[in-house]
């Protein structure tokens, strides 16, 4: 088996500087998916005309934002400038969303600092127009700790809404387990438990996920350089409960292109951004990736395989950026 990844790109400069050249987009472009479906934009989240350049008149249902937590452009803020820059994108996504649309917020909890920016976000939002719906817990299958403190095994999703959206309940039942006993109840004068009472195996999902593996290598939609991947079983699940086929998805931190992935597989349009513009390169591989193998991912490699054959190692030199590839195309923002 190959073992050619990436390094994390938001801690290595050089490859970076390396990889750049190869990205189609750069800030103030979008870049338009040949088949007419999807759109990706380097943009920020909080630039309101911008966003409106990417969304262009349609009316979203869905908003699954991934940010970075605590960091802003890879640079680590007071927890207050954080929020402030929260409730800048959390305001544009609520004005570019149709009138009844869902919007969910993935975000973690240091545990060191605070539990902060999870419980400051949190508390921002009861001044937002959106409606508190749900907290939702994602159990990693790996975690991180010490001997001195629990096993960190847990994401936290976010579940707000706007009006009155759809909600497929039909679409959340799932192979999640029957792992709990304990609720007992008579039945023809028997008393049973939950597990014997029904004859499927599995659950109804609800707020707290335990059948999602964490990606790591040896998965097949493992996108190496990417730090913070959500496995695409999860954003699937998000789409499927809460969008319907052609609608359109927005998500305004890109990263690996999960949402964008989960869009193309489930038969939405998803129109997506990320602030830079090796992530947007990413997703768009990604993209193109799938279609053209049916790969989700890039098991122990890249995706810059074909510009970069020789095994990756640390680069001990810095590199002259060449002049940027020609980009398909892309449409300027103004």
């Amino acid at each position: 088996m190959k073992n050619n990844p990436l390094p994390r790109l938001d801690m290595s400069p050089e490859w970076r500087h390396r990889l750049l050249p190869h990205a189609r987009i750069m800030p103030g472009e979008i870049w338009h998916d040949p088949q007419g479906k999807h759109r990706v934009g380097c943009l920020d989240a909080t630039d309101a005309k911008t966003v409106a350049a990417l969304i262009g008149g349609s009316s979203p249902t869905l908003a699954i934002q991934d940010p970075p937590y605590n960091l802003i452009a890879f640079e680590r803020r007071s927890i207050q400038e954080y929020s402030d820059w929260c409730r800048r994108w959390v305001r544009i996504t609520h004005a570019v969303l149709a009138e009844n649309a869902s919007f969910y917020v993935w975000l973690g909890a240091d545990q060191k600092d605070g539990f902060q920016p999870l419980a400051d976000f949190i508390v921002m939002m009861r001044g937002e127009p959106f409606a508190p719906r749900s907290f939702i817990t994602m159990r990693n299958q790996r975690g991180y700790g010490t001997q001195k403190n629990w096993m960190a095994i847990r994401q936290e999703l976010l579940y707000y809404t706007k009006g009155n959206p759809d909600f497929n309940v039909h679409a959340e039942y799932t192979d999640i387990p029957k792992i709990l006993r304990g609720y007992y109840k008579e039945v023809n004068g028997v008393v049973t438990e939950n597990l014997e009472r029904s004859g499927a195996d599995t659950i109804r999902a609800g707020n707290v996920w335990v059948d999602i593996q964490q990606v790591f290598y040896r998965m097949e939609e493992n996108v190496s350089g990417c730090y913070a991947q959500k496995p695409l079983k999860s954003v699937e699940r998000i789409v499927r409960a809460s969008s319907n086929q052609n609608e359109v998805i927005i998500d305004f931190f890109a990263h690996s292109g999960s949402t964008l992935l989960a869009a193309e597989i489930l038969d939405r349009r998803c129109f997506t951004a990320d602030v830079d513009p090796m992530f947007c390169e990413i997703s768009i591989r990604r993209l193109e990736h799938y279609r053209r193998t049916g790969r989700l991912g890039w098991q122990n490699g890249h995706p810059f395989e074909k510009e970069i054959t020789e095994p990756i190692r640390e680069c001990s030199e810095a590199h002259h950026l060449p002049s940027r590839m020609p980009s398909s195309q892309p449409t300027l923002f103004g």
